[in-house]
């Protein structure tokens, strides 16, 4: 598809000022429509970049600037190639420039000729004087992929609670999981969702797509028994009453119905951490969290800061005194030195994180997990958070992402979440990117991208103004994804991209060509080129991660019943009468029987056996469904084994519906713990589906690149259909 035409409302000299910004001035919704931006939202997105475009006379100085900026430039402030091979932006200097190559292992090079992969210093110098410095990235050409296929558990992991937990699922549970999962039923991975820092409130916000900050993990995740401080805390009588305290939370949520209440789990955790850090490390643990200060650096001492000005000040740095706004004033440096002590136990409670997610990794492998932990990377940071304060020269200032109108959503979304400035990135080197993916590498077998297709560009809307009110702004996909490949090939990880929903041509195709594998979901894959019925197994596409539903859709025993529709009519969020609703997801459901039927892929149900109910069979139909396709990874969400109804997020809903605060369920709705979860039949029956399905090796077809949805349906950040977090 061609792209579309310059819009003139614009302007031509504004048109072309906003290309040579990576400004979009149209978008398409669906591949045979162009729709022109708001000239009003195309100067807000310019201005956000530090681009006067408010009157003409600006828009022609702020072109002819670039202009003679970009015709005298020798290197762009970041240059990427692949190993082995030149990097292009240095085939156009001209001929006899000189290069001096500082490389990340420390060597000097005169030529770029078999540089090992990694992050080098580039300075050239032109034969007429001019010279210019720049940072090279040399990256593997590929990310690694799995070895083989395998099947995996999806989870949300506060939502599984233990014996143990206190209130909610933790680290603890997660290492359980884990270890049980590869012993005992042969799953090669276990995916969870982002375990990103939240930012404290009262309420907190329980979206785990709204974090505080990427780059660090949520203490409330802790499991505070596992710490080793733990069993030498003197205050043994207030450690008790705060095992009470947690036993009745947890006896809350698994048996009076009470949902998942994260501020009270953390208060509990916070007062236990208190005194677990007045216990002395030992000389060896000492040396350890000295090495994970030096380590994350000034990162780190960022992230501990905020949090310990928000203590005292409150979450919203925004509101803060003037001077704590920077986190490079002297108010700052003072406050600094003054809440030293709240520093240090914010940064060894990133500490102690930090060591249970690895943990956890560790457990995983020893339990014969080839992949391991599968974890989340949101799309964004919360606006009021620790990332955005430290961050600010990274982020563009007024500007919310989200996506334009589309089929699904005519209104567009705001996800409230500040996108990085590509400008900035780049004359940085990327460095907030690669230390956020080497971070998160350091425990993940494989990384799951939200919005993966934020690699390329992001929707940016003004703050203020409605999501119609936006434009696409590009990101160099080039360096992206050379540090991606860089980052996870040094970890040996695999990176699964979300591209659910509105993707524009040419990018899933460049996602593999890199290595990076899609995502696909079962009731989305449909041949949307043809007569749009359920595609077959052999036309789907290998490089993915298969699954039936998600963390935002219904579960598909609610899917199969269309008790999903119900739902979605009691809260009052439908948009067409419900008998209308209630045909259509019938027949939707009904087509995919009836291709798992004919695929002869549907045992009935035989009374006191396995599966003991109809809906029982057709959940094992659709998962033997998904091992005849040829994807690499085939995901199980883990309340399915259970026949769980509700959807953990039902997008579209804030107060109306509990999102993020469910415990897991059987098909009673009765809170099922990790242990119930290990000895149930049903669990036990559908995993036995997919373990004779790899073991017999099922017959698979070889699909190239099929596609996942129509152009043009929406997503949001956390979201695989529709909806924002």
């Amino acid at each position: 598809m061609t792209a579309p035409r310059p819009v003139e409302a614009l302007g031509e000299e504004l048109s072309r000022l906003a290309e040579l910004h990576g400004v979009a001035t149209a978008y398409s919704p669906s591949p045979d429509r162009a729709v022109p931006a708001s000239p009003g939202a195309v100067v807000a997105v310019l201005a956000a970049l530090g681009v006067d475009a408010s009157t003409p006379r600006a828009v022609r100085a702020a072109l002819a600037a670039r202009q003679q900026e970009l015709a005298e430039r020798l290197l762009p402030p970041t240059v990427v190639g692949r190993h082995g091979s030149i990097p292009a932006a240095l085939d156009t200097l001209p001929e006899g420039t000189r290069l001096h190559i500082e490389t990340e292992q420390g060597e000097t090079r005169t030529d770029t000729g078999q540089l090992p992969p990694g992050v080098h210093h580039l300075t050239a110098t032109a034969p007429d004087g001019r010279s210019a410095e720049a940072q090279l990235v040399i990256a593997p050409d590929r990310l690694p992929t799995p070895a083989g296929r395998s099947y995996g558990l999806m989870v949300q992991v506060y939502s599984l609670l233990s014996r143990h937990s206190w209130g909610m699922g933790d680290l603890g549970d997660l290492s359980e999981l884990t270890a049980w999962a590869g012993r005992a039923l042969g799953a090669g991975f276990v995916q969870v969702n982002p375990l990103h820092a939240a930012v404290p409130g009262a309420p907190t916000d329980p979206s785990p797509y709204r974090p505080s900050s990427r780059r660090f993990p949520d203490p409330v995740y802790l499991r505070v028994e596992d710490v080793p401080e733990y069993a030498y805390v003197e205050e043994r009588e207030q450690v008790r009453g705060l095992l009470e305290r947690a036993a009745r939370l947890r006896e809350s949520v698994l048996e009076k119905g009470a949902l998942i209440d994260r501020d009270a789990v953390w208060e509990l955790k916070r007062e236990a951490l208190e005194l677990v850090r007045q216990v002395p490390l030992g000389p060896g643990r000492r040396a350890a969290y000295v090495d994970f200060l030096a380590r994350e650096g000034q990162a780190l001492e960022d992230h501990a800061t905020w949090s310990a000005l928000a203590e005292v000040h409150g979450s919203d740095w925004h509101r803060w005194p003037t001077g704590l706004r920077d986190p490079r004033s002297p108010e700052t440096a003072r406050a600094r030195a003054e809440l030293m002590d709240r520093v240090d136990f914010h940064s060894r409670l990133a500490w102690l994180t930090d060591t249970q997610l690895t943990a956890a990794q560790r457990a995983a492998r020893e339990a014969g997990m080839p992949l391991g932990v599968v974890h989340d990377l949101a799309v964004g940071v919360h606006p009021d958070g620790a990332d955005a304060w430290a961050q600010q020269d990274h982020f563009a200032s007024g500007m919310s992402v989200g996506a334009p109108p589309d089929a699904f959503n005519s209104l567009g979304q705001d996800w409230g979440l500040p996108p990085w400035r590509p400008d900035r990135l780049a004359e940085s080197g990327y460095a907030p990117y690669r230390r956020l993916l080497r971070a998160l590498f350091r425990y993940a077998g494989a990384l799951r991208i939200d919005h993966v297709m934020g690699l390329f560009r992001l929707w940016w809307v003004p703050q203020g103004g409605p999501p119609t009110e936006g434009t696409y702004v590009r990101y160099d996909a080039e360096a992206m994804l050379a540090i991606l490949a860089l980052e996870a090939s040094r970890a040996g990880s695999v990176v699964i991209g979300e591209d659910l929903g509105t993707v524009e041509p040419g990018v899933r195709e460049e996602l593999q060509e890199r290595g990076v594998l899609g995502t696909s979901v079962l009731w989305f894959e449909r041949d949307w080129d043809g007569d749009g019925r359920p595609l077959a197994p052999e036309k789907w596409r290998a490089d993915c991660l298969a699954t039936a539903t998600t963390h935002d859709l219904p579960p598909t025993a609610a899917r199969l019943t269309g008790e999903h529709v119900e739902l979605r009519d009691r809260l009052g969020l439908l948009t067409r009468p419900v008998e209308e609703e209630r045909v259509e997801s019938a027949t939707d459901v009904g087509e995919w029987l009836a291709l798992l039927a004919r695929l002869g892929l549907y045992e009935p149900a035989t009374g006191g056996g396995r599966p003991a109910s109809e809906e029982e069979a057709e959940i094992h139909a659709v998962h033997r469904f998904l091992l005849r396709t040829p994807a690499r990874m085939i995901g199980v969400w883990l309340p399915d084994t259970i026949g769980d109804r509700r959807p953990q997020n039902l997008p579209g809903t804030w107060d109306q519906y509990p999102n993020w605060r469910l415990p897991i369920a059987d098909a009673e709705g009765r809170p099922v713990t990790l242990e119930e979860l290990a000895a149930s039949p049903r669990l036990h029956a559908l995993v036995d589906v997919l373990r004779v399905g790899l073991e017999a090796g099922v017959e698979t077809g070889s699909g190239e690149g099929a596609g996942t949805g129509p152009e043009g349906a929406g997503t949001g950040p956390g979201g695989d259909a529709e909806g924002g977090p």
